[in-house]
């Protein structure tokens, strides 16, 4: 049977149905003037355009093979599988009076970020559009869902069928984890992420399946401990009342903080996920090459950052740069705070908001070989590969930016994308790449003035406010300048191991800073094995997964302040009124105080003078014995962002802004102490 219906869907496919199908139709269902009709430079008027796009993909077209079941697909017809996303898009209502070029955001689960993060806008534009950088450069701006599990009522989402084998229902078994910062009588089997769902959940298929499992234990590598059946339930309580639920964990007693809970459990009917994939590539492709595109485009870039950067890295890996046709789909990508990671977005039951934490989503498929852009070789198993193999092969290699901030190297392995797979040279990289190490830095900008996080993210010292926009500015007019007339951006610039910027962490030479612990370990990369199938099928039938040897973990040196000693470094680096370590350590109140806050960098300032470095025994110089007055430091700010602003790290037109938050942060960092 399975062979008749291969027979079969071959003859459709021949005499039914052309052999590239991408975009089968575009529904609009609002069109609004941004701004009531402002004019934002030279590319005039914008509008704002939410609605869907609905896609083909036929089934033996050698470039849609990768996508896992997609021949399972329950809504197989005349040889294809109709999949659809929703999209929001921001255009100039003239479109020869944009730029040409076309930012494909991939949404952080479901979310658009670009237009707020680099212009401080509101994404809807309803109010506010910032400071209309984007717009005013001409740049027409896409947001596509690609995520089946997105969550709420606004999340951009990809619908995708579910697969099944010759009719029959499809069950595997699926995890998930977590480290609670409060005590919780029940949990739910979505991805928890900063006190919110990041991804729906497969509900549970078979509730008494003794298949189905809870653990806890204290940390990553950590022994599990198996907690009696009897003591936990699928279940959810609804007004005081312990209701059935095939969402929600209950466990007697509640879950406490600093624990990290895993639970394994029966499901059925996989989502065919890796339609994502499909879905970027051929928007990209439509947006280029039709020629009544609804959102036109000469040049696309792709843009992820985080889940998305990590997207993005998968999506070249997988060899989805090249459309059904061969061509080039994406022209450049923008991939951010990615780290070393790809991530759980084609395998039967990916979930694809899984991630990889300090303290949760453990062991998923994100961290794993191979890492470089060039081919490596895994000293342990001898596999060799490299992101951009298959791209090189179908001659579709982009361009690309891989950068990451300090958090990174601590919380997602991000030297291993520039250093060989033993963790003993440097390693090649492609002439189409550019890696950039943002220092002092943490995952997402933190507010200004620093403070510390909350709930989850409530960590021992301030997190790191220092802004990721202005260099977000830069890489985009640098990017379309490289893609559009072939200017080269600058030069790669991260940690190495031959000057010893980059070193194994019991080389870190942390400063004596009164108060502050020190950091035991690092997330490492990890060889998994999800069982035989996972490899080739992507199937992944042992949970948790077998884990093997880890790759070597490197981080990168800092200087007698605590400042990490390579990289892109702003004015608050080179000349620095405070520490940015890239991690920070758990409060005492959340549980596992000796482990690290995801997301997070620290910021603790200098001592104000000599006194006050004598009474603390601090060992960093203070901000009085660096600077003789405040005019003296602004002056050597200056200096050092005209020089970032010269070698194009930083737009001209945004040295007034960055000048005036030097005047804040030295205001901050030398005000008196409040008395007691």
């Amino acid at each position: 049977m399975p062979l008749l219906r291969v027979v079969i869907l071959a003859v459709l496919v021949v005499f039914a149905w052309p052999a590239s199908a991408r975009v089968t139709r575009v529904e609009v269902k609002s069109r609004t003037p941004v701004l009531g009709g402002k004019r934002f430079g030279d590319a005039g008027a914008y509008e704002r355009i939410v609605g869907r796009v609905y896609f083909s993909l036929p089934l033996l077209n050698v470039h849609n093979r990768a996508i896992v079941d997609l021949a399972n697909a329950v809504n197989v017809k005349n040889g294809a599988v109709e999949f659809s996303s929703d999209f929001a898009a921001l255009r100039p209502v003239d479109t020869h009076k944009g730029n040409g070029s076309m930012i494909l955001e991939v949404p952080n689960r479901g979310h658009s970020r670009i237009l707020t993060l680099v212009d401080g806008g509101d994404w809807k534009v309803e109010k506010d559009a910032g400071d209309a950088w984007l717009l005013r450069s001409g740049y027409t701006i896409v947001a596509l869902g690609w995520q089946w599990d997105t969550v709420g009522p606004d999340a951009l989402r990809l619908y995708a069928p579910i697969a099944k084998l010759a009719g029959q229902t499809i069950t595997g078994l699926l995890r998930g984890d977590l480290m609670p910062s409060k005590p919780m009588d029940e949990i739910p089997l979505g991805h928890l992420i900063l006190g919110e769902l990041g991804g729906s959940e497969y509900p549970v298929a078979l509730p008494n399946d003794p298949r189905n499992t809870l653990t806890v234990r204290d940390s990553r590598n950590a022994e599990r401990t198996t907690i009696p059946r009897g003591q936990w339930q699928f279940a959810h309580q609804v007004n005081g009342r312990m209701e059935p639920s095939d969402r929600f964990i209950h466990l007697d007693g509640g879950f406490k903080p600093g624990k990290i809970y895993e639970y394994v459990y029966v499901v059925r009917d996989p989502v065919v996920a890796g339609g994502g994939f499909a879905a970027i590539r051929d928007f990209a492709s439509y947006a280029k090459h039709t020629p009544d595109a609804t959102i036109p485009a000469e040049r696309v870039y792709g843009e992820g950052i985080s889940q998305n950067g990590r997207f993005l890295r998968d999506f070249l890996y997988e060899g989805f740069n090249a459309d059904e046709e061969g061509r080039i789909a994406l022209d450049g990508v923008l991939a951010h705070v990615a780290g070393a990671g790809r991530g759980s977005f084609n395998y039967r039951f990916a979930q694809p908001s899984r991630d990889a934490e300090p303290t949760s989503s453990v062991f998923f498929p994100t961290d794993i070989f191979p890492f470089t852009d060039l081919s490596e070789k895994d000293p342990v198993s001898g596999a060799i590969g490299g992101l951009l193999d298959k791209a090189a092969a179908q001659r579709v290699v982009p361009k690309i930016f891989f950068s990451n901030t300090s958090f990174e190297y601590w919380g997602r392995a991000a030297a291993l994308i520039h250093v060989t797979a033993d963790g003993k040279q440097d390693a090649p990289i492609s002439p189409n790449v550019r890696i950039y190490h943002f220092t002092g830095l943490q995952h997402f900008s933190g507010p200004f003035p620093p403070q510390k996080g909350e709930g989850d993210l409530l960590g021992q010292a301030p997190q790191s406010p220092l802004p990721s926009r202005y260099f977000w500015r830069a890489m985009i007019r640098n990017m379309d300048a490289w893609v559009r007339n072939g200017t080269a951006p600058p030069v790669s610039r991260y940690p190495h191991l031959k000057d010893g910027t980059l070193v194994p962490l019991k080389l870190y030479a942390e400063p004596a800073i009164p108060g502050l612990g020190r950091p035991h370990e690092a997330d490492e990369a990890f060889h998994l094995d999800f069982g035989p199938g996972w490899q080739e099928r992507r199937v992944l039938t042992i949970q948790p997964p077998k884990v093997g040897a880890a790759f070597p973990v490197l981080v990168p040196q800092v200087d007698a302040d605590g400042n990490e000693r390579d990289g892109v470094r702003l004015p608050e680096i080179t000349v620095p009124l405070a520490t940015y370590l890239g991690w920070n350590l758990r409060d005492p109140s959340i549980g596992a105080p000796d482990q690290r806050v995801a997301f997070e960098a620290s910021c603790i300032p200098f001592p104000r003078n000599a006194e006050e470095r004598r009474t603390r025994n601090d060992s960093r110089t203070s901000i009085a014995e660096r600077y003789p007055n405040r005019y003296e430091y602004l002056t050597r700010y200056s200096e050092a962002l005209d020089s970032l602003i010269k070698e194009n790290w930083i737009l001209e037109e945004d040295r007034i802004p960055m000048m005036h938050r030097a005047e804040e942060e030295w205001d901050w960092a030398t005000a008196p102490i409040p008395a007691k």
